[in-house]
């Protein structure tokens, strides 16, 4: 089946009425950046990997408090290891993909849903990816303030 990813994801969020705007980046077929969405208003990533296409993938960067950041900048490599660790499995226990980065100072942890399914690949698949980013984006922001 041949098809325009980025022409379905376009067409998809403005029929939902989600303002987006294009961010671009050498590592992406495309990217867009929804800056308020799902009902905690937070920011969404939609791309599709130039090393997986047909690959979309959504998600959200939880911004670790600047208390967080310092304190995961100042452990030893083995402290670090152990939090990334501890990271992971909590998302695996919500069924998120991570990536945790620092950008600009600041720790991140990125929470995502890839959608590799022909029958996911869908307006109904993209809005139930993004409402469930919000939610693995709440789960994740209690879990840094409880743990961390």
């Amino acid at each position: 089946m041949m098809f325009s990813l980025r022409g379905d994801v376009e067409r998809w969020l403005t029929h939902a009425d989600l303002p987006f705007g294009e961010e671009i980046e050498q590592d992406y077929m495309f990217k867009f950046a929804i800056k308020h969405t799902g009902q905690t208003e937070i920011p969404i990533e939609i791309f599709e990997p130039k090393a997986q296409q047909g690959v979309l993938v959504i998600g959200a960067k939880v911004n670790m408090k600047d208390g967080q950041t310092a304190r995961y900048l100042n452990f030893s490599n083995d402290e670090k290891e152990s939090f990334d660790r501890k990271v992971a499995d909590y998302c695996s226990s919500i069924r998120a993909v991570n990536r945790n980065t620092t950008e600009n100072g600041k720790r991140k942890i990125g929470v995502y849903v890839v959608l590799d399914r022909e029958e996911n690949l869908s307006q109904q698949g993209l809005y139930d990816a993004i409402d469930k980013v919000s939610d693995m984006y709440q789960k994740m922001a209690r879990f840094l303030m409880k743990t961390f």
